[in-house]
């Protein structure tokens, strides 16, 4: 009697509590239901939605979006949830009960990010090119406004009152504040000028405060313990533009001599007490506590260990709980966050492993900054190279001064480097064993020493074969991709102008085409001598390796905010004016202004059209990425979803 006393009191109460919903707001490729019994993980090199039962800890279906999806959010209390498929250009509505796409929402190109309203009725999409966000309404699945974020919009979040949208520049660590009402900017908190690779940003859920993981990229430093620098920066939000203030925490040292890499993500426990960063490249969590002094912000309480490659972390709705998503585990960790350290509970496996199991080691090696890629523990591949794009960063290293390549189409392109010096990816055990990583390497025994710049070793060292881990790697990297642009109408058609650029581009008059040649616009080949060229940019004091350089691809090149081999060109116009004053780079000083235009306008268009697969310049150690199944399917996971 007195049990069903217990019940029915305990039944009162629930029923006439006001409902509170829990929305997370920032992106992240993590979401917890308002209810804190369903979790959605979005599982990027899959290109797939895993939904979790939290009650069961089993994976319930994994739902096939698209290529590269980023982040994911539910909406309001519903079972529906929103994605973005940031390879394809598009955002995609869920319904998590049956598995099933519900709408297709065509977009603005490279949809990262996405936040939402408490009530699930607005959508907010950061587009990493051309630095807009999207506001969506999820009634009419129809984009309803875009609002100009500044260039390389990815981290997002909303304000609790959900009148402002915070949104980072990736390259800048920038921090743009954009009032919902109007669409407009009405602040901003520029970062440093070595500040890097924001990609995430969150904000308290009562204090006027923003958190924006990040690095620090030291151009001027060639050295495994100065070059990349973890850093957390604090933005005070508020009006008070006297007050104004943003402030920044070395995470290279807040954890005394215990070293961590390439902060990732962070996240605030929805009651304002906890703030929890996990670290990519060294398989680390920070957990701090809150701290309302407007001076330190966070306190560091520890740190530990978590799975391969963690890019997510977030609380459940009652802050008891936080889930770490281990991407290169394929696994979501579990922790139990009311003692004074974080427990592990569980980890629950969400997708099976793509590709290959060599492209996925590869992948690991690529992202670690542990050993044997560093004995440091401060820098990995992707510090540079995150998934294979580029930083936006013009390094002064020991050869002279180069800009960051991306890596898309690398398997066609080869040599490598600027100036040619490396004829196979496996020549980077060069990088890994030096000054820059300062690891032991992955090959075994001795390697040829770099003794001068003109004769690299690198060309008579043969690495290929020599480590699985190595050609791992190798694999890997050579297996980027490149998309379509967005300056294009439709998949293999170009615009008016673009035509007009085209036929400039491939005329003996311009001659473009001479060098920037083939399905991927550019003469590298590996056969010897290596086709290297003098346009007229080198003779710098600091270049130690000549003035000729390997022609680049122009696939992609419109994602470029500096050009030629040291980034002097800070556009693709001043490339054929400004530095092109001999006709040396092709043949431009004849040209007007509108065709100058059309020819620019052109090479933003590649690729109008999927590359080859294969060319004669095309290297073995590679795979070719399958693209994911039609967005209408639904794949059941053939063992994803044990807890252990």
């Amino acid at each position: 009697m007195i049990q069903m006393f217990k019940q029915i009191f305990y039944c009162t109460i629930l029923f006439i509590l006001p409902t509170v919903t829990f929305a997370r707001t920032s992106n992240s490729l993590l979401d917890v239901s308002s209810d804190g019994k369903m979790l959605l993980v979005a599982n990027t090199d899959n290109g797939t939605v895993s939904v979790v039962d939290l009650i069961t800890s089993k994976v319930l279906r994994e739902i096939v979006v698209g290529d590269h999806p980023e982040a994911v959010s539910w909406l309001g209390s519903s079972k529906s949830a929103i994605v973005t498929v940031y390879r394809d250009d598009k955002v995609l509505l869920l319904d998590a009960e049956t598995g099933k796409v519900t709408a297709t929402i065509k977009t603005e190109a490279e949809p990262y990010g996405v936040v939402t309203t408490k009530n699930g009725s607005k959508a907010y999409v950061s587009h990493d090119y051309p630095g807009v966000i999207s506001e969506i309404d999820v009634a009419s699945q129809k984009v309803v406004r875009t609002m100009s974020a500044g260039k390389w919009a990815r981290g997002l979040a909303i304000s609790p009152d959900e009148k402002t949208l915070y949104c980072s520049n990736f390259f800048t660590a920038d921090l743009t504040a954009l009032d919902v009402g109007s669409g407009k900017i009405k602040d901003s908190w520029p970062g440093k000028s070595i500040d890097n690779l924001a990609r995430n940003v969150v904000v308290h859920p009562s204090r006027p405060k923003a958190y924006l993981p990040h690095i620090r990229s030291r151009v001027h430093v060639f050295d495994a313990r100065g070059s990349i620098i973890p850093e957390l920066s604090v933005v005070s939000t508020h009006d008070n533009k006297e007050e104004k203030r943003r402030g920044s925490l070395s995470l290279d040292t807040f954890n005394g001599v215990y070293v961590v890499a390439n902060p990732w993500e962070a996240a605030i426990s929805p009651d304002g007490k906890q703030f929890f960063i996990v670290y990519s490249g060294t398989d680390d969590m920070n957990y701090c506590t809150v701290v309302d002094d407007d001076y330190r912000e966070v306190e560091q309480a520890g740190v530990i260990r978590v799975g391969k490659h963690p890019r997510a972390v977030i609380f459940s709705p009652d802050s008891k709980r936080a889930y770490v998503y281990n991407t290169m585990d394929f696994q979501v960790q579990v922790l139990d966050t009311t003692g004074s350290r974080p427990r592990t509970l569980q980890t629950i496996t969400v997708c099976d492993p793509p590709h290959t199991p060599e492209w996925v080691r590869g992948k690991i090696l690529f992202q670690t900054a542990n050993p044997p890629l560093t004995r440091a523990k401060w820098i990995s591949c992707s510090s540079c190279h995150p998934d294979g794009a580029q930083d936006g960063r013009i390094w002064q290293n020991p050869e002279g001064d180069r800009r960051t390549p991306p890596l898309f189409g690398l398997a066609h392109t080869h040599p490598l480097h600027w100036s040619a010096d490396r004829d196979e990816v496996q020549d980077f055990e060069y990088t890994i064993r030096g000054k820059l990583m300062a690891g032991r390497g992955l090959a075994l025994g001795a390697i040829k020493p770099r003794t001068e710049f003109l004769k690299p070793s690198e060309l008579e060292e043969k690495l290929s074969g020599r480590s699985k881990d190595l050609d791992a790697l190798a694999i890997y990297t050579n297996s980027f991709q490149p998309k379509l642009s967005p300056h294009i109408p439709e998949p293999g058609k170009l615009s008016e102008s673009a035509l007009r650029g085209k036929e400039l581009f491939f005329s003996k008059e311009v001659a473009c085409a001479t060098c920037h040649s083939g399905s991927y616009y550019t003469d590298s080949t590996l056969q010897k001598p290596f086709k290297l060229h003098d346009v007229g940019t080198g003779g710098d004091e600091r270049e130690k390796m000549g003035s000729k350089y390997d022609t680049p691809t122009l696939i992609g090149v419109y994602r470029n905010d500096t050009f030629l081999h040291d980034g002097r060109a800070k556009s693709l116009l001043e490339v054929l004016t400004v530095h092109n004053k001999n006709d040396a780079h092709g043949k431009t000083s004849h040209l007007k202004p509108e065709q100058l235009e059309d020819l620019v306008a052109f090479m933003k268009s590649l690729p109008y059209e999927t590359p080859p697969d294969n060319t004669p310049n095309t290297v073995p150690h590679r795979v070719i990425l399958q693209r994911p199944e039609k967005t209408t399917t639904q794949k059941e996971p053939s063992d994803a979803g044990g807890g252990k």
